[in-house]
């Protein structure tokens, strides 16, 4: 990549030219950003995924830049009209909104009221009326009078209309009225009359007659209006005031007292209403839409993130449930790696009501295949079933969890369920899926397209390219930050591991199971297609458990196992020893081993993972059960706290299973007593939080939440001695008044309800 293009992106993203060089480098070499990030630190100067993510995006955006550049050079060229200034200038351009507009006079056009003008011989007429020469333009338009101009009006008006495109293309005139989209532009919204009663046009109501400052307008807002747009419900607008918009394109075009003026004039009204206008509208209407896909797929990415990498059980024998009424509940036994060892159904729930059976048929499955784990699915009857795992006595300690089986039923429809269990039905499959889910949610979870597991918002209607490259990036980032058990791993799982592509991943299983179980990271080179790069790339985030060389089982590279090897002779100990004894460690003198090819953010990595070596990042899972006194929605009264789990974090809150099959919101505004500009900074998904009931919908289904103290006062806040909240007196500049957001019917009767309570 040209050395400009690097300067540009070092300046900005805050960072040296030898670290975009270093990273495009390793990068046009094979290397994936999980690999850079973790055994490439020196390079980086100790980057991590995320700063690396964003170099590449820059490194890709000015690549793309390029070969854009190409094309309008080569396109001008050919027009006879490339000049050495410039071309210049197009080299030197860093903004694509830039290149574009340098780009559009020169720009192959389809047939326009202004080159149908110019067909008619007009454009000498349009430039002396515009550069404001002509001493009368009525009299200047009569000598243009023949077969195709009937009259001046018609020569007026094909000026114009010349005069008007060349406005709309001029960069001083875009750029202005750019700067007024920026700063002032407002998103309206309204309902078509003719959609105002349609049931389906109701979700949108807030919306029938709406207007915000585009540049306030949250992302979750902007979406719901364009989706509202696309289905036909709503029409959108983006505009600014028209009159500051002529006003900035007098100053640039007009001439004080010129007979011309009204002439040109109009034609930059027309311009502004036909052209100028609607072109950056659209340039705005994209940019807003791009910045609010970004917001969403960073949400998304965000929740997908922290789903990965949730507690797992970890090696053990579990008895999963698949919930259900009438058709029964499915269950399976797993053994400690996963592997289907039974599978039955019982009812007992109705119309069967087989209570006692199915007490007396898991007690026997427990006991003869030890299982030391119950896992619930949370759908249809997922509470009931889960009541009848709790009340069963085993004569031991079994703990019972619930889990998640959003996408359950995705995965036990899809070819990757059909290729690892052939012989059984979809029911089975889902069971298996939610077992393999409380053992390790990671290597479950990678099976299912992450759009089916429900934790994104508005992800239908973002980007789809870009929305995969990030979640794709996520998972491969979240698979290689725990590491996978190469001997175990399935190859879906396999083929995020860096370095792997689906034939190497393929080619891995095959060979574990043509010989067995791997042996030593090195075994890895005889697998088919496995060559010197793939090699480097994967082999530090495999693991082989109970290898001979405890290194095998660890992240530490195999590039780096002669470092090891040295501070153990050094010591006079063997690896095993200095990874059991911290007392030897703790001589090591780290200086001693820094290399030119082996750094000290390198040495720092080894000895931290020497402490630990192969240990799972992920925190331990908790037991954890709803309160037994709610079934229902109708069971959840104002007042009432209880526990529940975080299911989904949005830009404007956090939804709460409370055990009622319908998930309670927590607003932004009522996570914390302090101020919260991201859910993010409070909780996490998978999260064990108390909340408390603050208003209940039952007819539409939805349920209120707060996690505020309620004994606390919010910050900035002071009480009275009735216990009402009042504001802070002082406390620094009074602020600029806000519009306050449309409210929507059930926030209406929420605050009704709340100022009853005050009064």
């Amino acid at each position: 990549m040209d050395i400009k293009y690097i300067q540009k992106a070092a300046e900005k993203l805050s960072l040296t030219v030898k670290q975009i060089t270093n990273i495009h480098q390793l990068q046009s070499e094979g290397g994936t950003i999980p690999f850079i990030a973790r055994y490439r630190k020196e390079a980086t100067g100790n980057l991590d995924e995320v700063a690396i993510g964003n170099v590449v995006e820059e490194i890709r955006y000015f690549t793309e830049l390029d070969k854009r550049k190409e094309t309008v050079l080569k396109t001008i060229e050919g027009l006879g009209k490339l000049t050495p200034e410039l071309k210049q200038r197009i080299e030197d351009c860093f903004d694509a909104t830039e290149l574009e507009d340098i780009y559009l006079p020169y720009k192959p056009k389809r047939k326009t009221r202004a080159t149908q003008a110019i067909e008619k011989g007009l454009e000498p007429l349009a430039k002396l009326i515009f550069e404001q020469n002509a001493e009368n333009p009525e009299s200047e338009a009569g000598k243009y009078i023949n077969e195709q101009v009937k009259d001046t009006k018609e020569a007026l008006q094909g000026a114009r209309d010349i005069i008007a495109e060349w406005v709309s293309e001029n960069e001083q005139a875009r750029n202005k009225v750019r700067q007024l989209f920026t700063k002032d532009s407002v998103l309206y919204s309204k309902v078509l009359t003719s959609k105002k009663e349609d049931a389906d046009a109701q979700k949108y109501r807030d919306y029938f007659e709406f207007s915000e400052p585009l540049s306030q307008c949250p992302s979750h807002r902007l979406m719901a209006i364009r989706r509202g747009e696309k289905e036909g419900f709503l029409i959108m607008d983006i505009n600014i005031d028209k009159q500051a918009a002529l006003d900035e394109l007098d100053r640039i075009f007009l001439k004080a007292s010129n007979p011309n003026a009204g002439e040109v004039k109009k034609a930059l009204d027309d311009s502004f209403d036909r052209l100028l206008k609607p072109s950056i509208e659209n340039e705005f209407r994209l940019s807003s839409k791009n910045g609010a896909d970004e917001e969403a797929i960073n949400v998304f990415t965000e929740n997908l993130r922290q789903l990965l990498l949730a507690s797992p059980l970890g090696s053990k024998r579990v008895l999963a449930l698949d919930p259900g009424f009438r058709t029964g509940c499915k269950v399976v036994c797993l053994d400690a790696q996963g592997n289907l060892i039974h599978n039955t159904t019982i009812y007992p729930h109705p119309p069967q009501n087989e209570w006692q059976k199915s007490v007396e048929e898991l007690k026997a499955l427990v006991n003869k295949f030890d299982i030391e784990a119950i896992g619930v699915g949370n759908g249809t009857a997922g509470r009931e079933t889960e009541q009848l795992a709790r009340s069963i006595d085993f004569g031991r300690h079994v703990s019972v969890f619930q889990v998640n089986e959003s996408g359950a039923s995705i995965y036990s429809a899809s070819e990757v369920a059909r290729e690892e269990f052939p012989d059984h039905d979809v029911t089975v499959r889902g069971a298996i899926s939610i077992g393999r889910r409380l053992l390790d949610p990671l290597s479950e979870l990678v099976k299912i397209d992450p759009k089916s597991i429900g934790v994104g918002q508005y992800q239908h209607d973002v980007n789809q390219t870009r929305l995969k490259e990030a979640l794709d990036r996520v998972v491969e980032s979240a698979v290689n930050y725990v590491g996978v058990d190469v001997n175990t791993a399935s190859k879906h799982l396999l083929t995020y591991v860096s370095g792997l592509s689906n034939t190497l991943a393929k080619n891995i299983v095959e060979y574990r199971a043509k010989n067995g179980a791997f042996k030593t990271r090195d075994e890895l080179k005889k697998v088919s297609m496995m060559g010197p790069k793939s090699f480097e790339q994967c082999a530090g985030f495999l693991r082989i458990p109970g290898a001979v060389n405890p290194l095998d089982n660890s992240s530490v590279h195999p590039e780096s196992y002669h470092v090891v090897e040295k501070m153990a002779k050094d010591l006079q100990a063997s690896t095993e020893e200095l990874i059991k004894q911290a007392e030897l460690r703790k001589k090591i003198n780290k200086k001693q081993y820094i290399t030119e090819s082996v750094g000290e953010y390198t040495i720092d990595d080894i000895l931290k993972e020497l402490e630990k070596p192969g240990r799972d990042p992920r925190a331990q899972i908790e037991e954890f059960h709803f309160d037994d006194t709610i079934r229902s929605i109708e069971d959840v009264k104002p007042g009432m706290t209880v526990p529940g789990v975080v299911t989904n974090i949005t830009n404007f809150g956090a939804f709460v299973d409370i055990g009622v099959k319908q998930d309670g919101l927590v607003h932004i505004s009522q996570l914390s007593n302090t101020y919260v500009s991201d859910p993010n900074q409070v909780v996490k998904l998978q999260q064990k939080v108390m909340v408390t009931v603050t208003e209940v919908d039952v007819a539409r289904k939805r349920i209120a939440l707060t996690m505020k103290d309620q004994s606390k006062p919010a910050a900035g806040e002071k009480r009275n001695q009735g216990g009402e909240r009042r504001p802070a007196a002082g406390g620094g500049k009074p602020q600029a008044a806000k519009k306050a957001e449309p409210l929507n019917p059930f926030q209406a009767k929420l605050m009704e309800l709340k100022k009853k309570f005050n009064d």
